[in-house]
């Protein structure tokens, strides 16, 4: 190496500290890159993707393949910058090289491609993938006694490579993506997947319509009742029982028995042979599995029974939409069944609204790990029945009993934290 002209040598060192950087940035971007953004690139047939995704396949030997690369040329350049250094400053040269060369690759061959590798993945991941394809094959022998050794380390360990590929985003990493998606996703449509990825938390319970609210049809009403009631109701079906919702005898839908009212045929048992078989659904099926159900099942309302087979309430295929979508009226006042908004801001509501309705609609932070709704909550924090006039605080909210029946609170009035705050000066001051 002696005969070989200094400006080769320089020459080839620069060569050496240009791969070095290669094999150190294609590192970074190939650990990077999003692998998810690379599946979609290679779902639409770009080549480039297709081969990045087969490295990836098993990282244990593409990092071999990589290493191998770095630390031949890394040395190859050690030993040609010691010559170098020889050569210009004899027996002091062997320090000046190595000082030198340690600088020179740890600015050019490792910190600044693989600064540029994290920030740019893709870009310096994708054209590598043709490199590595190529140098897989001759160098394949080495790479294969090399990792097998180092996967016969990480079997001691505990851990396979082969697990690698088995890695998928959990519930919680994939809300984490969604959330930090930001002006690539609506906030609308944030807040929409993230209520479907909510939907395995919640159960038909948490949103059912008590069975103290259910409308359905009595088979003891008489005709003019039943046709009064077809013409006010809001719903598309109805429940039809005898008496008492326990003796439940299937759905009607309202458009079939408004036919027989026009027909003049109209009575118990003409409305038996148009119901539908109920549906039922156990109280703690979680809304992801009951909208699958549903789908399954054609239909588009079940009644909730708990571990006794007792009817707790319904729930339809609407409730189940709303919890993603959100409610369908604009109004906050009119979002929720039995709650009012006074002038003074405040707001009357029915003991029998569940929390998560007011939390969804409302904003407000009612807890929901507890009880489910506002008269099981008083309830639970005064451990006695109310009586009219009680009041309650609980996280900044202020609750007044304003009507107490069959030992249990029928309305109460709620004030929220912002207006507890706005009337404190004013006491104050009186």
């Amino acid at each position: 190496m002696n005969d070989i002209p200094l400006p080769v040598l320089f020459s080839l060192l620069g060569i050496l500290l240009l791969l070095s950087g290669f094999f150190s940035g294609s590192e970074t971007a190939l650990m990077t890159i999003n692998r998810y953004r690379l599946a979609h690139r290679a779902r639409n047939g770009e080549r480039a993707a297709k081969l990045t995704q087969k490295l990836l396949e098993r990282p244990d030997r593409l990092i071999g393949l990589i290493l191998l690369g770095n630390n031949l040329v890394n040395i190859l350049a050690a030993s040609i910058a010691t010559v170098i250094g020889i050569r210009l400053f004899g027996q002091y040269g062997i320090g000046v090289a190595s000082a030198t060369l340690t600088v020179v690759v740890l600015l050019f061959g490792e910190v600044t491609p693989k600064t540029l590798a994290a920030l740019h993945p893709e870009r310096v991941a994708l054209p590598a993938s043709y490199v590595y394809w190529v140098l897989k094959w001759p160098l394949f022998p080495i790479v294969w006694v090399i990792n097998l050794i180092g996967n016969g380390i990480l079997k001691v360990l505990g851990v396979s490579p082969e697990d690698v590929a088995q890695h998928s985003l959990s519930s919680e990493e994939l809300r984490s993506v969604v959330a930090e998606a930001g002006a690539m996703i609506p906030q609308r449509h944030q807040a929409m997947l993230l209520s479907v990825l909510d939907l395995e938390r919640v159960t038909v319970e948490d949103i059912m319509v008590p069975r103290n609210e259910i409308v359905g049809i009595d088979l003891g009403d008489s005709a003019e009742e039943i046709r009064e009631q077809l013409t006010t109701t809001e719903h598309t079906r109805l429940p039809l029982f005898d008496g008492s919702i326990d003796d439940l005898r299937g759905i009607v839908h309202v458009r079939d028995a408004m036919t027989l009212a026009v027909e003049d045929r109209l009575s118990g048992p003409a409305l038996l042979q148009i119901t539908r078989e109920p549906y039922y659904v156990p109280e703690s099926t979680p809304l992801n599995q009951q909208l699958l159900n549903f789908q399954n099942q054609k239909r588009r309302l079940g009644f909730v029974v708990d571990e006794y087979g007792d009817i707790q309430g319904l729930v339809t295929l609407t409730d189940i939409l709303q919890e993603i979508v959100g409610e369908f009226t604009p109004d906050p006042s009119t979002q929720i069944r039995n709650v009012f908004m006074d002038e003074d801001g405040s707001y009357l509501i029915n003991g029998s609204v569940t929390l998560r309705a007011l939390n969804r609609s409302l904003g407000w932070k009612l807890p929901t790990t507890g009880p489910r709704t506002v008269n099981g909550l008083i309830l639970e924090q005064l451990e006695t029945i109310p009586k009219t006039g009680d009041l309650l605080e609980l996280r900044g909210y202020t609750f007044e009993i304003t009507e107490v029946r069959a030992n249990a609170v029928k309305t109460a009035r709620i004030r929220t934290p912002q207006m507890n705050r706005a009337e404190t000066p004013a006491r104050t001051r009186r």
